[in-house]
C-alpha cells in the first residue's frame, strides 16, 4: 500500500465518498488505516518469530546449563540493556527485544530441568537438544502464549512511535504513527488524529483480549484437579 507524498487539505468524513475523510496526502483515511494495519501485522509475522527463536533458545540454554554460560549471558544482556534510550538508538536497540523473554525462559527452564521427566529423559539417553526442545519447551507453551500479545502490542507501539518521530518507515508507506503526527500538526482536521488514535486503541485492546483468551485455553491449572 504505497502512497504519493503530495499534500492536500484534509476533507471531512462522509465527503466525496470517504467514510472517515482524507489526510494531508489526499489518501482515504479508512484505506490508510487498513494499510497501516497490514504493515503492523507483516512486521509482527516476520519480526516476532526471529525474536522468540533467539529468546527461547538462549533462555532455555541459560536455565539448563547454568554455570559460566549462564553468568556470561547475563552480563552480556545487562550490557545491552544499559544502551541509552535515544531516538537514534531506538532503532538499534529494537534488535534486542529478545532479552526480557530470555530471563523468563531461563527461570522456567531452571524449574523444569529439576523435574522427574527430565531426569528420565537423560537416563534414556536423550540428547540435550531433544530434552530442551521436545520435553521442556512444550511445558513452557503457557508462558510463551502469555508473552505473545504483549510482544505484538509493544511492536505496534514501537512502529507507531518511530514513525511519529520520523525514524520509521519511508513516507511512501501507510503508517499510523505518521497519520497521528499529521493529525496533531493540524488539529482543525480532528478526524485525522481521532482515526489514528482510535485504530491504535482498538487494535491494542483486541490483541490483549485475544491473547488473554488464548492464555486461558493453554493454562494448565484450568485442567488440573487436586485431591
Amino acid at each position: 500500500h504505497k502512497i504519493s507524498r503530495i499534500f492536500y487539505h484534509p476533507s471531512p468524513p462522509l465527503k466525496g465518498g470517504h467514510l472517515l475523510g482524507t489526510n494531508t496526502q489526499g489518501a482515504d483515511i479508512l484505506a490508510y488505516l487498513y494499510g497501516g494495519l497490514q504493515v503492523n501485522m507483516k512486521a509482527a509475522l516476520f519480526y516476532l518469530p526471529i525474536v522468540y527463536f533467539i529468546g527461547i533458545t538462549f533462555g532455555m540454554m541459560m536455565g539448563y546449563f547454568g554455570g559460566m554460560f549462564d553468568l556470561g549471558m547475563q552480563r552480556l544482556i545487562e550490557i545491552f540493556s544499559q544502551v541509552p534510550f535515544l531516538f537514534i538508538i531506538m532503532i538499534i536497540s529494537d534488535m534486542f527485544g529478545w532479552m526480557s523473554m530470555t530471563y523468563q525462559l531461563r527461570t522456567s527452564t531452571m524449574k523444569e530441568k529439576a523435574r522427574d521427566y527430565v531426569a528420565a529423559a537423560r537416563v534414556l539417553g536423550a540428547s540435550t537438544s531433544r530434552i530442551l526442545f521436545v520435553h521442556i519447551l512444550p511445558n513452557l507453551v503457557a508462558i510463551l502464549v502469555t508473552l505473545v500479545p504483549f510482544s505484538v502490542s509493544a511492536l505496534i507501539l514501537a512502529l507507531a512511535s518511530l514513525d511519529y518521530l520520523g525514524f520509521g518507515l519511508p513516507d511512501t508507506y501507510a503508517s499510523w504513527g505518521r497519520l497521528l503526527n499529521d493529525g496533531l500538526a493540524d488539529l482543525s482536521a480532528s478526524w485525522v488524529v481521532t482515526s489514528a488514535f482510535s485504530a491504535l486503541v482498538i487494535t491494542l485492546l483486541l490483541v490483549t483480549f485475544i491473547g488473554e483468551a488464548v492464555r486461558e485455553a493453554f493454562d494448565p491449572k484450568k485442567f488440573t484437579t487436586y485431591k
